[in-house]
């Protein structure tokens, strides 16, 4: 081990529960016995030992190498089986900053400075058949890892197999403070960290970044995610056993994550002292399904003096159904007089049809029911081995493969026929009844003339990920060298994209979105096979694959005991290839045509319907699945490749000030990043092949600073400066056309965007009370130079220069479409204050000791320039919640355990909005979960757990001052109930 202060850790084998803080670390508090077990040998794997078995950190101010520990064994108390281990070796031990810290002792044979009463005599060792691993115990593990780091950092620890009581990894890190998450049928899907959107917060997996794309069912939410974002649910939680959120920059850290890094570890075979065998069984069941599917994990571990090997199996099914209501948007109308009865208020009549200008009403488009239904399938397998020949050379490799398979129905019963409620109203659509409030047609009620549609869309996607990676650590004497390379891949597939839309024609309909929920009325039985004649038939494919190819090398030298100086290199190569295919037939009414196969709608929604059968319709019709390149999507076929060299240096220093100690890091990294982006872009007059290349570089400087003012109390400081890179959609030279009957959007990329560079400050105080509780408030500011933001006006698509082939029927070169592009605007900065307290509730008379709540509340403020419709508006920043919150009461004994968890997000937009709504967003959400466990004698353990018990439901909405409801649906309460168990 080398001659430098350091806190030992469960570093080697163990690291997966990490460490707590003793009691006897504060003074005058009783010093209670622990079982230690600790074999005569090397000094510093003695150290490591008794961190781990005493929950305990220990930092050397001394040279540890060379020197052999005599062992210990039995019940003590930490101050005697530290003693024991030291004797003889010319050290002392002083409790300092929650743990201890050794020295080089003045006098040959040191005296035993840290007992504070007489050493009892030797018992009998009484091993209990319960062993406590349970929330509690992870949760101090976890607390005392981020005590004793440098930075900001927050970290979720999993000490046995499916320890994790969440979905997926996503729901597991809402709990960290500042970390909020966007949900998609009923799980988490992608992460916000302290009010910073998905592609601001890097994702690393193993030691390499990573970035992997799944789909949606719902269009609102942007369908296939094409992004820099990870989304993190194609992963089961039970794959990992340990979780880290960089929430403060170092410049050992990959640069491109302004918001921070999430580190995701698989488990190890050396985390274990000797082999490990585990299982999980669980059932699930959600309510709006009414199904049970089955939640499996395994894992096996096996160790051979100094080679390990390990393998661990994840794999899952879900059904979920997510249903509700779901407006396209909104959009300003006109109406024909012809259009509007006399019985219509001559108020709401005139501005209806005459109204200009800011007086125009908005009004929402198609008014559905909708129902999405996802049979979700998750696999997931990891191999890791490693060889370790004693403390200076460490070996290893992990495999990883993932695979998440969604196979979904979804229906919608919507005013989209030929003449529609999508724009403006002059077909044959008779109002006879309005309301209007703001600028908005919340309520309307048509005597007829309304041309209804279903839609019935079968889709079946798979993303499978891979990664592979070696990694190796050499020490010699004073030098460390460090090495990691390996690859990853993921390959999202949706192959089969298909739709059948059927229309009832001339009928009676109405809505009414005001009130709590919104509900449509028709003046006909939808559920009535004969109203429906087939309209159109739609297929798609979609395919994006990431790639990543990593090298890294590390130096590290101790210069002195108490500094040390490291450096390195790396080579990053990211490649983003994809594309989207379409197919489409119309067949309009009056015109001879098949008949469609229909079925009542089969799963949940808010009402039945008649839609079409996809297989038997699409056989019937002789529909065309194979798409090929000839139905590429405008805009959608591109690829984006990017090669990053990187290198660093940084001193990491230890010491002593004045009674205090600190421990910090100062270094710079640079970074040169070549880019090329492919695809086709319009050049005014007709889209052509484009390839444009750039590059750009920089230096980033990183401070970090942690003192413990006193044993109990930890001061952190961070000054830093970081990049994020553009998202790939941004950075494409594509175009993209999307048609509908009112009209569509063009969204095109923009290659020669800068990427985002934001200096960072924050400082945190951290008070922690023994094993009792600890509480913290953390201030952060972000400044951001040249925000990228988006550019959104209504123009003829006659002026983009696309071609008139992909406009919708209809639709000609005059209508309007709104045209989306980013840009480099003006400066945005974010700033917040963080406030986290944990505390059992050991005060208290008994049962109720056992008691304990954990908590914290992130407050966020940032805004930015945006071009809305031509004008210059001021918009909190994307995904940017000003209020968030975590809250858990839980209840524990080595026998059960119970817990109840809050997690709150105040509202928050996700697009710049347009077509006369400012901004697009969510409304508030508070998710209630709950977990439950109870251990067996016989080390059996059973586990009952639900989520979302409330059923939240997930609310859009469009226009930050009328608060316009764009969608509202719900997903039900899911239930787990298992055992685990291990050998």
């Amino acid at each position: 081990m080398a001659a430098r202060r350091a806190w030992l850790s469960r570093s080697g084998p163990g690291l997966l529960a990490g460490l707590t803080i003793s009691a006897l670390a504060s003074p005058g508090l009783a010093a209670p016995t622990r079982h230690f077990a600790i074999a005569r040998g090397d000094l510093a794997q003695a150290l490591n030992a008794f961190s781990r078995q005493a929950d305990i950190p220990v930092m050397t101010l001394a040279d540890v190498r060379n020197r052999t520990s005599q062992g210990v064994s039995g019940l003590l108390t930490p101050e005697q089986a530290l003693n024991r281990l030291i004797d003889g070796q010319n050290l002392r031990a002083v409790a300092a900053g929650g743990g201890y810290v050794l020295r080089e002792a003045a006098l040959p044979s040191p005296p035993p400075p840290i007992v504070r009463h007489a050493p009892p005599p030797e018992p009998t060792i009484e091993v209990d058949t319960v062993v406590v691993t349970g929330f509690r115990e992870t949760m101090l593990h976890a607390r005392d890892l981020k005590r004793r780091a440098t930075g900001d950092t927050e970290m979720i620890l999993a000490e046995d197999i499916a320890a994790f009581p969440d979905l997926n990894l996503a729901e597991s890190l809402q709990r960290v403070p500042g970390m909020t998450i966007s949900r998609d049928t009923g799980e988490g899907r992608q992460i916000a960290l302290r009010g910073l959107g998905p592609d601001f917060t890097r994702a690393q997996l193993n030691g390499m970044e990573v970035s992997a794309s799944t789909a949606s069912g719902m269009d609102n939410r942007g369908s296939v995610s094409r992004t820099r974002a990870f989304d993190y649910s194609i992963f089961a939680s039970e794959l990992f056993n340990k979780v880290t959120v960089w929430k403060s920059y170092a410049v050992d850290q990959d640069e491109g994550g302004i918001g921070g890094t999430v580190e995701l570890r698989t488990a190890k075979p050396f985390d274990y002292a000797g082999d490990k065998l585990a299982f999980s069984a669980k059932g699930l069941t959600n309510s709006a399904t009414g199904t049970i599917s089955p939640r499996l994990a395994a894992l096996a571990s096996r160790r051979w003096g100094d080679v390990g090997a390990l393998v661990s199996v994840a794999y899952s099914e879900n059904d979920a159904n997510e249903y509700g209501y779901r407006n396209w948007g909104w959009t300003p109308v006109t109406f024909g007089a012809a259009n509007v009865a006399s019985t219509v208020d001559p108020a709401v009549a005139n501005r209806l049809i005459n109204a200009t200008g800011t007086d125009r009403v908005a009004a929402p488009m198609a008014e559905s029911y909708s129902s999405w239904f996802d049979h979700r399938t998750r696999l997931g397998v990891t191999v890791s081995l490693q060889y370790e020949p004693g403390t200076r050379v460490k070996l290893g490799a992990d495999l990883l493969y993932g695979r998440l398979s969604n196979d979904r129905d979804e229906f919608s019963l919507a005013a989209a026929g030929d003449n529609p409620l999508t724009g403006d109203v002059k077909g044959t659509q008779r109002l006879r009844g309005a309301v209007i409030q703001g600028n908005s047609l919340v309520q309307a009620d048509y005597s007829g003339g309304v041309d209804l549609r279903t839609e019935h869309k079968r889709s079946e996607d798979t993303t499978v990920f891979l990664q592979g990676a070696v990694n190796g650590e050499v020490q010699a004497d004073k030098l460390r060298l460090r090495g990691i390379a390996g690859y990853s891949k993921s390959d999202f597939e949706g192959p089969v994209f298909d739709k059948i839309f059927l229309q009832a024609s001339n009928k009676a309909f109405s809505y009414d979105l005001r009130g709590g929920e919104p509900v449509n009325a028709y003046g006909f039985d939808p559920a009535d096979a004969a109203q429906w004649s087939l309209m159109r038939a739609d297929t798609r494919e979609d395919q994006v694959v990431n790639q990543f190819t990593t090298g890294r090398f590390d130096v590290d030298y101790q210069a002195t005991p108490t500094l040390s100086i490291e450096g390195g290199a790396q080579y990053k190569s990211f490649r983003n290839d994809g594309y989207t295919r379409r197919g489409r037939s119309d067949y309009p009414a009056g015109t001879p045509a098949p008949q469609a196969v229909k079925e009542l709608i089969f799963e949940k929604s808010l009402r039945q319907y008649i839609v079409g059968d996809i297989d038997a319709t699409f056989a019937r019709l002789g529909v065309n699945r194979d798409l090929s390149v000839a139905d590429d999507l405008p805009g959608s076929d591109f690829s984006i490749t990017e090669k990053t060299w990187s290198t660093y240096l940084m001193a990491r220093a230890q010491g002593e000030a004045d009674g205090k100690t600190w421990r910090g890091d100062l270094g710079l990294r640079y970074y040169d990043t070549d880019l090329i982006s492919e695809g086709l872009v319009n050049t005014g007059v007709q889209m052509q092949p484009a390839r444009i290349r750039s590059r750009y570089d920089g230096v980033l400087p990183a401070l970090n600073l942690a003192v413990d003012l006193s044993p109990s109390v930890v001061g952190r400081l961070s000054i830093n400066r970081n990049i994020s890179r553009p998202s790939l959609a941004d950075l494409r030279v594509a175009g993209n056309v999307n048609s509908a009957p009112f009209g569509g959007t063009i969204s095109s990329g923009n290659p020669n965007l800068h990427p985002f560079l934001a200096d960072a400050i924050e400082g945190t105080i951290e008070t922690y009370q023994a094993r009792a509780g600890y509480f913290a408030v953390s201030v952060f500011y972000k400044r951001m130079d040249s925000f990228i933001t988006t550019a959104t006006s209504a123009v003829p698509y006659g002026s983009t220069g696309y071609p008139p082939q992909f406009l919708a029927p209809g639709n000609g070169p005059d209508t309007i479409y709104t045209f989306v592009r980013p840009v480099n605007g003006d400066g945005a900065s974010i700033r917040g204050v963080e406030l986290a307290l944990q505390r059992d509730f050991t005060f208290l008379p008994a049962p109720f000791d056992k008691l304990g709540f954990v908590g914290n509340v992130t407050h966020a403020s940032g805004r930015s320039n945006a071009v809305v419709d031509g004008q210059s508006v001021m918009l909190d920043l994307f995904q940017l919640s000003r209020w968030t919150s975590n809250a858990t009461l839980y209840y524990e004994t080595p026998r059960w355990g119970a817990r109840i968890s809050s997690a709150y997000r105040s509202g928050y937009l996700d697009s710049a909005g347009g077509n006369d709504s400012i901004g697009t967003g969510y409304k508030a959400s508070n998710n209630i979960d709950l977990a439950a466990h109870y251990n067996t004698a016989g080390g059996l353990r059973i586990v009952l757990e639900g989520v979302n018990l409330t059923d939240e439901p997930i609310t859009q909405y469009s226009d930050i001052t009328e608060k316009r409801l764009t969608a509202r649906t719900v997903s039900g309460r899911t239930f787990t109930l298992g055992v685990t168990y291990e050998f």
